[in-house]
């Protein structure tokens, strides 16, 4: 686990751990969209829009995470700032402090970690620093729903179980209406 996800990491006995790379999106994962820091913004948008991508992860000559460049900081640095794309580099907008995890850290920290610190996509590198995917929030919010799920039905079960006397009341209230609303 790498240490920025040490650091969130707390045991619960009722969740299991589950590293990145189990998830099933680790696998399907498409090549992560990159360019160099002197890459034009303009460039980065028309590869971002012919596949459909919401950021760019600029990495350095050996694959190495330098900054990311999401849509936002293209409508906040170059639109809304009137600048030109084509003569602004990446370098220029990018976001440097940027934190990546490992394909062994574990999905609910850093599912934790992005909802806390409001970012919306992880890299994933190697132990030599070199980007191999970069998981979304969306990515890790499926994780998370079989367990929403499993716990609203304990806790549906347990409303049920714990009030089951006025659930009896309730039903045969509803039986009796049935029954005078057939036989008048």
């Amino acid at each position: 686990m790498s240490t920025q996800a040490a650091a969130a990491h707390t045991d619960t006995p009722s969740t299991p751990k589950m590293r990145i790379s189990d998830r099933p999106e680790y696998k399907s994962k498409p090549n992560p969209l990159t360019f160099g820091r002197e890459a034009t913004v303009a460039d980065a948008v028309a590869a971002m829009s012919e596949r459909n991508y919401g950021a760019v992860i600029v990495t350095d000559g050996d694959g190495k995470v330098e900054g990311v460049v999401t849509e936002r900081d293209v409508m906040r640095k170059i639109v809304n700032a009137k600048r030109d794309a084509q003569a602004t580099k990446l370098s220029d907008i990018m976001t440097t402090e940027v934190r990546t995890a490992r394909a062994d850290d574990d999905v609910l920290d850093w599912l934790r970690i992005m909802s806390n610190e409001r970012f919306r996509r992880l890299p994933i590198v190697d132990d030599d620093g070199r980007l191999k995917a970069v998981f979304t929030q969306g990515d890790f919010v499926s994780y998370t729903w079989p367990e929403l799920m499993s716990q609203a039905t304990q806790l549906a079960k347990a409303t049920v179980f714990r009030n089951w006397h006025i659930f009896l009341i309730v039903g045969a209230v509803m039986v009796y209406t049935v029954i005078m609303i057939a036989v008048l």
